[in-house]
């Protein structure tokens, strides 16, 4: 009888051991599942963020004011306009129509 007392208690105290290391797992891993998702918030916040930056710097107005500061372009209008034949590859300047652009009307703010 007492060597089955024995027994028992060293798999009780075996078991308890278990259960301690496990509780000690799960808190480590509690721990750093609370340390990631606050990491996954952050870096969320942040791709936001730059999302919405990405947005403010590709604006129609900002591309056109770089455009004209940074690469000395400029909009085109029929009078600087050249057409180039497929067949010869022989520039073929076209006059501006005068009087179409004179009898066209004009929107408003439109410079002449």
């Amino acid at each position: 009888m007492t060597r089955l007392n024995l027994v028992l208690l060293l798999a009780v105290m075996a078991s308890a051991m278990y259960l301690v290391r496990t509780q000690y797992e799960s808190r480590n891993l509690t721990v750093q599942l609370d340390r990631e998702t606050k990491l996954a918030r952050r870096l969320d916040v942040e791709f936001d963020r730059l999302q919405v930056e990405r947005r403010g710097q590709a604006t129609p107005l900002r591309v056109e004011k770089l455009a004209k500061e940074q690469l000395q372009m400029r909009t085109t209008t029929p009078a600087i306009t050249q057409y180039v034949s497929a067949s010869t590859g022989v520039l073929i300047p076209l006059p501006a129509p005068a009087a179409s652009a004179a009898a066209a009307p004009q929107r408003p703010g439109a410079r002449r």
